[in-house]
């Protein structure tokens, strides 16, 4: 597989009214109410299909590594399917990357949704298909866990195509954002969770930094392993197209704790810096369109887009 010559140019097709839905299970396994995921998406206007591996355990993950890859690519291919729900992370999306069609996925881009152990999906999508993903809230954590807002509304609101060029990615007041370093820059949104971009370097999901904005999260990662991982990437020479930085939530480190690691890794890019955004691993969970072209402003603490997000949008 090689990656894709142009990354992110394909877009997806913005939900209508009475969409639908797919759920599935690419990682661990979760105890799913049906009832309660069938009348979250019913009593919002819309329909899901429960694919069977959400449904399944086989230990750590949700169905065997077949079952969770043909749930997986019939989502896709399914053309009353509009867009992909994973039900949670955990661990195993990994195990699929050699078993997915990712030309199949490029015929049929659609909306799939998720952070965490998905992470590796998203990067092997851009590289591999090229289109744009949602680091966005799952079902059982985050739809059904009653997060907070922005949480559900910014990935309603980006699904919908309700945010367009110029539009700033809204973030909630309550949760101060930090500027490390201060500067404008533009690039395509890339990244997620910090131990995964880790994890796929040399993989078919490795992460393609060059002319990006690279958004890192994690959480139960202690200071000195994030350290490690940022210093794996810079290593790897993952940080040599970065044209800035969004930093996300590390559950158990404080932004003040991170911010000497945070100029010490990014220093010397000379880029501008912005952490404690809530998207992953947080509560509220702000959906981030990866694979997108945006600007990061860290003087004015805000992401803005600069391009549409699906096919047939201003």
């Amino acid at each position: 597989m090689q990656p894709s010559d142009t990354l992110a140019a394909m877009l997806p097709k913005a939900l209508d009214k009475g969409a639908r839905f797919a759920i599935v299970a690419p990682a661990g396994p979760a105890r799913l109410d049906t009832q309660k995921a069938t009348a979250w998406f019913e009593s919002r206007g819309y329909g899901c299909r429960i694919y069977p591996g959400a449904l399944q355990s086989d230990g750590y993950l949700a169905g065997s590594d077949q079952q969770r890859a043909r749930d997986l690519q019939e989502a896709f291919a399914d053309p009353e399917i509009d867009a992909i729900l994973c039900m949670r992370g955990g661990y195993g999306s990994m195990r699929l990357l050699d078993r997915l069609d990712f030309a199949l996925i490029g015929r049929h881009p659609k909306p799939l949704i998720g952070y965490s152990d998905i992470t590796a999906l998203h990067t092997a999508i851009a590289r591999h298909a090229g289109f744009v993903t949602f680091h966005g809230g799952m079902l059982n954590a985050d739809l059904l866990g009653h997060k907070l807002e922005p949480t559900v509304g910014s990935l309603l609101g980006q699904l919908h195509g309700e945010r367009g060029p110029g539009d700033a990615i809204e973030h909630p007041a309550g949760f101060a954002l930090t500027t490390v370093s201060g500067g404008r820059a533009s690039g395509r949104l890339v990244g997620g969770n910090l131990s995964m971009l880790g994890a796929t370097l040399d993989t078919p999901a490795e992460i393609d930094s060059h002319d990006s904005i690279l958004f890192i999260e994690d959480v139960n990662e202690p200071l000195y392993r994030v350290d490690r991982l940022l210093t794996q990437l810079r290593l790897a020479g993952k940080l040599e197209g970065v044209r800035g930085v969004l930093a996300g939530d590390f559950a158990g480190i404080t932004v003040g704790a991170l911010q000497p690691l945070l100029r010490d890794i990014f220093g010397p890019l000379n880029v501008p810096v912005l952490a404690g955004w809530r998207s992953g691993h947080s509560d509220p969970n702000v959906c981030l369109p990866l694979g997108a072209r945006v600007q990061l402003d860290a003087d004015a603490r805000r992401v803005v887009l600069v391009q549409s997000l699906f096919a047939g949008t201003a």
